[in-house]
Parts: C-alpha cells; structure tokens; sequence
C-alpha cells in the first residue's frame, strides 16, 4: 500500500557529502526540502579516508564555502590536524588538508541539516522515481511513501546495487555493511538511462594500542594552521599527529603468494576500480620494480582507538589482510579492527546530463556525487551544492549556474564529466586544469563569493567583509607602485640578507616584490601600511605582484576561449544535416548535445576540422534564420 507522504519543492535522496551540499543550497534558497536517507545515522559517513582536501580536492573546498557551502565550516569545527601540503612550490598548487575527527564530522553536519529553516531530514529507502509528462515530480519509498516534488536531486554514492568484496566473500551491501539501494537503481534503468559498474575499496582499519609507533615517523599538523573557510577565524582544536610506514618486501611476497585469491585478478570484481588510488594489490603488481610504499596511519577520531591504513585499501580475504598488516614495520602485532574490501556499485554514465547535472532524459531530474562516476568526498560535495542550487533555480524560476572552467575546479570538473565522460572512478587533479594559477587555494573567495551573495547563500556580514578585503587588497597594491624605496642602508641591508642584489636607484615598492625572494613579510617593516589588513589581504596582495605576468597571459587565453563558449549551438541542432562531419563527431555530437563551440572542442574525437565545418554550418544556419525573420 502507498500513502502521500508530503509535497515539498525540491527532494534530495541521499545524505552523503552531495546529499548535504545539495540540501542545504536549496533550503537557504528558500526552497522546502526533503533529505531522505536510508540511515539518519550515517549522514555525512565517510566510509574510506578520515580527511578533507588536498591537492585539488582543497581548492574544492575552498570554493564549495565562497558559495555558502557547509564542507568547510564542518571540517573546520572538526579537524584533528590540519597541513598545508605544496608550500615549497608555487600557490597554484598550494593545497590545505586536514584529518577529520569522523564521528564529529558526522555529528556536526547533521546538526546542521537538523537546525536549518526549510530543511526536513527523514529516514527511508527510495525505490522509484515517480515520471509524469516526462518530468520527475517525485518517488516511492519502500515503506510505500509517496513524496512529490517539483525537481529531484540523486545523491547516492556507492549504495545502487552496492556490492562488498573480500576475497572469495561477494555479498550485497552499501558501504560500512549499510543497506544497499537496489530497485532504485533498476528504476533509473526503466526510465532509459545507461549506467555503468564502478568499483572502490577501503583499507582494513587497526587498534592505537597495538601499534609500535616508535618504528614510523611522525607527521604533525601544522603549528600555526590555516582553515578552510574564509568565516573561520580562530581555532584550537587539539591536533593529532599522523604516522609514516612503509610496506616490506615481506609484504610484497604475501601479495604475490595469495594474488590467485585476489578479486582484482580472479576475475570476481566486475566494476572499473579508480585509477589514481589503487588497491595495494594492484600497486604491486603494477610497480614491480618498488622496493616499498608508504602507508600513512591515521587516527579516525579523539574518541575511538580506530586507526585508518591510508595506501592499503584491499579486497584481498581476511586472513590475508592480516598477514600483510603484520609485516609492515611498526605493525608486526597489529590487531584489525575492521577488514578492508572493495565495493561494486553502478553510476550514471555523466554524459547524459546538462552543465546544470540536471539529466537530459528527465527534466527536473539531477544527480551528483558518485553516482556520476567521481570519487571522494569533496569531488561529489562541489557537484551537490552545484545541483542544488540548479534545482532550486529550476524551481525558484531564476536562471541555471554553470561555473566556467576559468571559474573553479568545481567548473572543471562538471565539464569534463558532462562532456567527455570517464571510463573509471574521476578523480580531481591540479593538472586537469588548464588556467591553475587563477583557481588557487587562496583566491576562492575573490572568483565566486560575488555569486554565492547573489544566491543567497552568502550573508549581507560576510559579504561587506569580503568588499572590505577586496577593495585594501587593490588600495595596497596601488600604495606599493607609488611608494619610492632609496638605495639606503636598511633596504640594501635586508636585500643582501636575502641574497637578492642590492638597488642603485630609488625603486617602487611594486618592483622590488616582484623579485622571488623579497615577501611582503621583509617591505612591511620598513613601508609600513596605513591601511589595516589581515594576513589573507597580505597573502592575495603578494601573489597577484608577483605572479602579475603569468595571471594576465592566463586572463587572456580565458578571453579567447570565451569567445568560442558564446558561440551557443541551436537547440534543435540535426547533426546528420552538416554535411563533412567525421562519422565519430557526428556520433559524438549528437550524443552529448553541446551547448556551446568551445565545449563541443572538447569532445574526444571531435578534431578542429570538426569544429570549422560546424562553425561554417552555424554561419548558414544563422543567416537563413535571419532571412526569415
């Protein structure tokens, strides 16, 4: 028997690091929202790694809080240590990590969602998506609720048809021994979309005692930390050390002994596992010719013994799993408090959705998270907010939001996800990015607070904060080209102790900067500022002086390509009417459906030819329209 449940403006199914991000933009957009959740205890579970952040998946973060997002606040309130990874290189690639207290994550982000006006929070198990006129307007529980809505957004992870593996053990579940989700997943098949099998693991997770530690190296936090909202100001969480071991060619002779009861080589795991975090298993048959790897230990939280093994996720049997454990020095008594395993689950093949991740079958239909192929908590959190703050546009009548990729890495990967798919698992690297040194960590704020404000997401305070910095970030870097520097004895005194040649003529301050090894740090005591400006403002003017050069050639190949994405493709495009097309990019373009030149030119196996008989077949088209009328 099925009963109406509620009518609500928009439903997010799932509660995982998307479901959050997604549920929380729509509510703060005004919208009523239901999160729906097979288990109220798992909300913002993180199965695998206890952290936040890292290269990429920092910036990530960094940008999902300059749009109002929740991730970074979260971490922030819970982190048991924080690391600043990259600082001897440039700040493209300047990436904040932090190690979270797991089941204060959880807690916290579900305090959140509990006290956020317009936000219910439910427990239930969705099995149907409900169609009508072709557009999603709801779904069915198990228990038999009927939920309506006016958009939908599916966040569920690894939970469709989920599947654990562990050595010759196969048996269905989601992640953790949760609930799989299995006739959702044969509704999204019903409704004609193509899904694909991918498959993750986890490492086995061991006991703080039985740990001899004085046989790895220490890795603290960092004494002075910085954080991952810009609304953080201060912090004194407690902050726990990490450990360094490494694997032993001991370990590598039990891997190779039991590789026949392996699932990766058997032939039992079916799913495509994630290219840039393979299992232990797959790493040393991969890299044969490594000696060792590093395994990190890393505590899962203040109150629980749990140790996480971060570089030995595994699917290998449990006794197996114990044995590699104890031959890794500093683990040789170890005690496994949970196996490791892989898990199989299906995903949305990505290129049947719109920029927007609304899907191009159902209107009013949008999926984020793994469920769109991606791996890691931060990579589905920066889709979640993006598809939450669609829907709710859908809903509230206001125009899409598509960030570019010159905008965010969140941009970049929804792009390359909708337009060029993936074969595994996605994972978010710097190098995926073509305009680095504007998407950098420290920036974030500066490319999309504006729009987080003009959504509501971000309030009137923080916003004058944020005016108030960019505009002293701009007055200083004024003040330092007009301030003169004479070739005296204290600024030729600190030149030479930085190495750097002295001055023979008076300088601007602007110049001097720009060497590499003057800071803002060694100017300030000897020009100091009127204005009043926090060690951020310092930091933004710093790196926009010296990295002027390289940022403005960037702005400029943004300028070009922009070009090519205002070109928009009609609509109603038939591609078997633009005579010349290669038989792939026909194929493809039809597929994917382009909105725009410049995406278009990013299809795989579309060539430039491709896209100069395009544009000479839009010119045409443009003209008989105009002809018309």
């Amino acid at each position: 028997m099925t009963y109406e449940a509620g009518n609500y403006d928009i439903i997010v199914i799932g509660a995982g690091h998307a479901g959050c991000e997604a549920a929380l933009a729509a509510a703060r957009m005004g919208c009523e929202t239901l999160l729906l959740t097979i288990n109220l205890d798992m909300v913002a579970f993180m199965p695998c790694n206890p952290s936040i952040g890292g290269p990429a998946k920092g910036h990530v973060v960094r940008e999902i809080d300059a749009l109002g997002g929740e991730m970074g606040r979260n971490i922030d309130k819970t982190y048991i240590q924080m690391r600043m990874l990259n600082t001897g290189k440039g700040p493209a690639v300047h990436a904040l990590r932090a190690q979270a207290d797991k089941f204060l994550y959880q807690h916290m982000m579900k305090k959140t969602i509990e006290e956020t006006p317009r936000l219910t929070l439910r427990q239930g198990m969705a099995e149907e998506l409900l169609v009508e006129d072709g557009a999603c307007t709801g779904l069915v529980t198990k228990t038999g609720a009927i939920y309506r809505a006016k958009s939908v957004v599916l966040t569920t992870g690894t939970y469709l048809r989920g599947k654990i593996i562990m050595g010759e053990l196969i048996y269905e579940s989601g992640p953790n021994n949760q609930q799989p989700s299995v006739k959702l997943s044969e509704s999204l098949r019903e409704l004609g979309f193509d899904l694909v099998r991918f498959k993750t693991g986890t490492p086995p997770r061991v006991h703080k005692d039985t740990i001899d530690f004085d046989k790895t190296e220490i890795q603290p936090g960092d004494v002075k930390p910085k954080f991952f909202s810009y609304e953080t100001l201060y912090a004194d969480n407690e902050q726990l050390p990490c450990w360094l071991t490494y694997t032993s060619a001991e370990t590598h002779q039990i891997i190779n002994d039991n590789l026949h009861r392996a699932p990766m080589f058997s032939g039992a795991i079916e799913g495509t596992g994630p290219r840039y975090c393979p299992s232990i298993e797959d790493k040393i048959v991969r890299f044969a010719d490594k000696p060792k790897h590093q395994i990190f230990l890393e505590p899962e939280g203040k109150q629980t013994s749990e140790y996480y093994v971060q570089g030995l996720s595994t699917s290998m049997p449990e006794d197996v799993q114990l044995k590699i454990l104890r031959s890794i020095p500093g683990l040789e008594r170890v005690e496994m408090m949970r196996n490791g395993y892989a898990i199989e689950y299906d995903a949305v093949v990505p290129t049947q959705l719109w920029p927007t991740l609304e899907t191009k079958r159902v209107p009013y239909l949008f999926t984020a998270g793994q469920i769109n192929g991606t791996s890691g908590y931060e990579e589905a959190a920066g889709q979640g907010i993006m598809a939450g703050i669609n829907a709710a546009c859908k809903v509230l009548g206001k125009d899409p939001v598509v960030l570019e990729r010159s905008q965010g890495y969140i941009g970049v990967m929804i792009d390359d996800l909708v337009t060029k798919g993936t074969n595994d698992p996605y994972r978010l690297l710097t190098s995926r990015a073509e305009y680095r040194l504007l998407l950098r960590h420290d920036n974030a704020d500066m490319r999309l607070t504006p729009l987080g404000y003009q959504l509501g997401l971000i309030s009137e305070e923080r916003h004058g904060k944020f005016l108030v910095k960019r505009e002293r970030v701009q007055q200083e870097i004024e003040r330092l080209k007009s301030v003169k520097i004479k070739p005296d004895e204290p600024i030729q005194s600190m030149l030479q102790g930085l190495g750097s040649a002295p001055i023979t003529q008076t300088s601007d301050a602007l110049s001097l900067l720009r060497r590499p090894e003057v800071t803002y740090a060694h100017l300030e005591p000897l020009i100091p500022s009127p204005l009043e400006l926090t060690d951020e403002m310092k930091e933004q003017v710093e790196i926009q002086i010296k990295y002027a050069g390289y940022i403005e050639k960037q702005l400029l190949q943004v300028e070009r390509m922009s070009k090519m994405e205002k070109k928009k493709i009609p609509a109603n495009i038939d591609y078997a009417d633009v005579r010349g097309l290669a038989s792939e990019a026909r194929q493809k373009l039809t597929e994917i459906r382009p909105l725009s030149i410049g995406q278009a030119s990013r299809i795989g196996g579309v060539t430039p030819a491709d896209i100069s008989i395009l544009l000479v077949y839009m010119e045409h088209h443009n003209r008989v329209v105009a002809a018309r009328g």
